[in-house]
């Protein structure tokens, strides 16, 4: 073979080695390049999707803490005071009040003033079972303990609510006391123990003829349940040794808060 046409081969076989190197070398950049773009995509995307849902549970913070202000707030909340003590703008707060409105869960009264909706009261209908059931353990162990009715008292619309009520199995007599029975929060010692809660105290208040001549009650508050502003006690026809009862009845009140926490 002449010596030319030899070199002419090989130098045409390296071009074509050369270039098929060349063009394997950009496919595999240009793969790399395509799998390198999807993975910053991919971590935008889960970035943005990570960025929604922040936003999402800063806002459903900010819904609830405004249903507390509002609660708390006994002659309702202007959107202005709403905005300083949540910290933020009136458009922000304006946003809130419209989803809230739009559940049932916030209402305007006539002065404008943003107030408890009724659809805060189906949410606590529905929960008041499951407080009932979550004490009732606490409550039968009470009743037989003290020889007395026992009860759990939550606060409802400004008054004392008897939400569960467990009558002891071994005595004589004893008082039927009525689940749903109503009264002021100052009078009797369930509600004098919510009152007491309210300001940190835990321990037993006793009561005597304040609801009823001759009925005699032990109660103290159950602390440490958000939302829940509430008390257990028993009510007898005798008088009630504070310093017995009264133990068992703190001990009802932790349990209690331990079922509902």
């Amino acid at each position: 073979m002449p010596f030319g046409s030899a070199s002419g081969s090989a130098a045409a076989a390296h071009g074509s080695a050369s270039g098929s190197a060349d063009a394997a070398s950009g496919r595999a950049s240009g793969s790399a390049d395509a799998t390198l773009g999807r993975t910053e995509a991919g971590v935008g995307r889960a970035d943005a999707v990570a960025g929604r849902g922040g936003e999402t549970s800063q806002t459903l913070d900010r819904g609830l803490r405004l249903l507390h202000l509002v609660a708390d707030a006994s002659g309702g909340l202007t959107v202005t005071e709403a905005a300083n003590r949540l910290g933020i703008g009136r458009a922000a707060v304006y946003r809130l009040v419209s989803a809230l409105t739009g559940h049932g869960m916030l209402r305007r009264d006539g002065d404008g003033r943003l107030r408890l909706g009724a659809g805060l009261l189906h949410l606590a209908r529905r929960a008041q079972p499951l407080l009932a059931e979550g004490a009732l353990p606490a409550l039968r162990r009470l009743a037989e303990q003290a020889g007395a009715t026992a009860h759990l008292t939550v606060v409802e619309g400004g008054e004392g609510v008897a939400l569960a009520v467990v009558e002891p199995s071994w005595t004589s007599f004893h008082v039927a006391y009525r689940a749903g029975a109503r009264h002021p929060l100052d009078l009797g010692a369930a509600g004098r123990a919510i009152l007491a809660g309210r300001a940190g105290v835990a321990e037993p208040v006793s009561s005597s003829g304040e609801l009823q001549a001759g009925a005699y009650g032990v109660a103290a508050p159950v602390l440490g349940v958000p939302g829940l502003e509430a008390s257990v006690g028993v009510v007898a026809l005798a008088p009630l040794d504070v310093d017995t009862i009264g133990p068992q009845v703190l001990a009802a009140a932790r349990a209690i808060t331990t079922a509902l926490s």
